[in-house]
């Protein structure tokens, strides 16, 4: 199973390709070695699941973006455009005024970039609309830096008439586990993103973890969505006791309730895949390697 290589809603993938070139014209253009050299240890940083050592200083951040948040910004816009009841949210087809997302895990940048790039065409063939998106990113780690100038660059070549209202972004460093429900504004969220970062938390605290996916229970509004991803494989499964489980399978019995019984969660299962492709154009032109992305993805809806 295969995501479309352009989703007719969005932009063309080389329109987000071509985002990063400019955000980043510096890095890759003037001083591409040195990036190429931090790219090596940052990915040898993520081998070892060392994460802290991975992206401990901006030059670190900014090298990671570069080589791998562009490829990320085309599958995910490919994916969110796929999966109607997101396109709905982030074109704002919906009643209710503007579109609240949390990106969880969202400091590198390719969620904003991804929803963007479905937001900016909606734009330009309707009648200005006051409805728009604001997009609440949070991460352990401090990537002002890279949204700051994604987010200039966005509001300079793709919504340069004026007429948008998205997007009002705000970035927190913060460890999500230990933040509030009040902080992240849980009970006004229409759509909610954990893209190749449940591992990560699970790896770092699962009982935090699931007390996060509870939270979300206890106060997301009726209709909430809830898109989760990683990566297709036995990378994606958690050690609990002395038993090994499919992560997804853990966060469906949080989710949904324990398979068999009665006592159904508090949310629905609206669309699943356990394993989808997206496979980029070969032609795109760009000076770093575009790798291509296999994921399963969870889709839920808050009852």
């Amino acid at each position: 199973m295969s995501l479309p290589v352009h989703h007719g809603d969005t932009l063309p993938p080389q329109e987000v390709i071509d985002l990063f070139k400019r955000t980043f014209s510096h890095e890759l253009y003037e001083d591409l070695a040195n990036v190429r050299e931090l790219v090596q240890k940052v990915k040898s940083d993520l081998y070892n699941r060392d994460y802290t050592a991975a992206f401990d200083d901006n030059a670190k951040r900014v090298a990671y973006c570069c080589r791998w948040s562009p490829a990320r910004a085309v599958a995910y816009t490919s994916l969110f455009a796929q999966l109607e009841p997101i396109n709905q949210v982030v074109r704002c087809q919906l009643q209710g005024g503007d579109q609240r997302v949390l990106c969880v895990g969202g400091g590198a940048g390719g969620e904003l970039v991804a929803l963007a790039s479905l937001f900016t065409p909606s734009r330009h063939v309707r009648t200005p609309s006051n409805e728009g998106l604001q997009i609440h990113l949070v991460d352990i780690y401090d990537w002002t830096n890279v949204v700051s100038r994604l987010q200039d660059q966005i509001n300079t070549n793709w919504l340069y008439n004026g007429q948008s209202r998205f997007c009002n972004m705000e970035f927190t460093s913060n460890d999500i586990l230990k933040m509030d429900p009040g902080q992240l504004q849980l009970n006004q969220l229409n759509l909610i993103t954990l893209l190749f970062t449940t591992n990560e938390l699970f790896s770092q605290d699962k009982s935090g973890s699931i007390k996060f996916l509870q939270s979300l229970t206890t106060h997301c509004q009726r209709g909430c969505l809830l898109l989760i991803t990683e990566s297709a494989g036995s990378y994606s499964h958690i050690t609990v006791g002395s038993k090994k489980f499919p992560i997804q399978f853990l966060i469906d019995t949080v989710l949904l309730g324990k398979r068999g019984q009665d006592n159904h969660g508090n949310w629905t299962l609206v669309d699943q895949s356990d394993s989808i492709w997206y496979r980029g154009d070969p032609d795109m032109d760009y000076p770093l390697k575009l790798e291509n992305m296999r994921c399963f993805y969870r889709l839920y809806r808050k009852l």
